[in-house]
């Protein structure tokens, strides 16, 4: 099977059985996508949204976040990884969204990129899940989901290069889709010690289905 075969088998399955497909984090809006977005870095969406309704209550927008002291928002999200550092990011980017962009988050990626504790892979969320771009964020699920698969070579060892190989080769009105597919298929399917394999529908055409375990590529690990 060559690549684009490889491709091709892969995305029709997805499309037939998640036709639809969203974010498991749980927001109100664009604002609310962006914080739950920067707090779920090396963190469980589970463990997100069991933390950002009372968040949410105290500081729904931007305005109400800018106004908050870092020790305030902590308060709300000690039980997340690195709370810390994030209750300082979230602080100063709610501030920063008053100053810069009336409290509105912009959808251009620049601007996105310039704004505290967000990175490359939490930009192309916001673009793809708030404003419906053809972006493709590559976290540790879609950096090991897709070299399992075969779908990128192993010299794409960073995030970026998986990301630029994924969009050379999903269409373009798939990406905002194949994300999740490839994410919640590594969240639930292909997990990163113990891949389940009896159970997954492409073992057939997956390259790493009959490795040991402790040979599988693209484990979270990555760069």
């Amino acid at each position: 099977m060559n690549k684009k075969e490889r491709y091709a088998y892969i995305l029709d399955y997805f499309r037939q059985e998640m036709p639809e497909v969203q974010t498991e984090l749980e927001f109100g809006s664009v604002f609310q996508l962006l914080v739950a977005v920067i707090l779920s870095a090396q963190c469980t969406d589970k463990r997100i949204n069991q933390v950002t309704p009372e968040l949410f209550r105290h500081y729904p927008d931007a305005q109400t976040m800018a106004q908050a002291e870092v020790d305030d928002i902590l308060e709300y999200i000690r039980s997340v990884s690195y709370p810390n550092s994030k209750a300082e990011h979230l602080v100063m980017m709610a501030r920063q969204l008053v100053e810069r962009h009336h409290g509105e988050v912009p959808a251009d990626m620049n601007q996105l990129l310039d704004l505290s504790g967000v990175g490359r892979k939490t930009a192309n969320v916001i673009q793809s899940v708030a404003f419906g771009k053809s972006t493709m964020a590559v976290d540790t699920h879609v950096f090991r989901v897709s070299h399992r698969l075969g779908l990128v070579p192993k010299s794409a060892d960073t995030p970026y290069k998986v990301e630029c190989q994924l969009v050379k080769n999903i269409p373009a009105e798939d990406i905002p889709r194949a994300h999740h597919w490839l994410l919640l298929h590594g969240r639930y399917v292909c997990t990163s010690r113990r891949p389940h394999c009896e159970r997954c529908a492409l073992s057939g055409v997956c390259p790493s289905a009959s490795l040991p375990s402790s040979t599988r590529g693209g484990s979270d690990t990555q760069p």
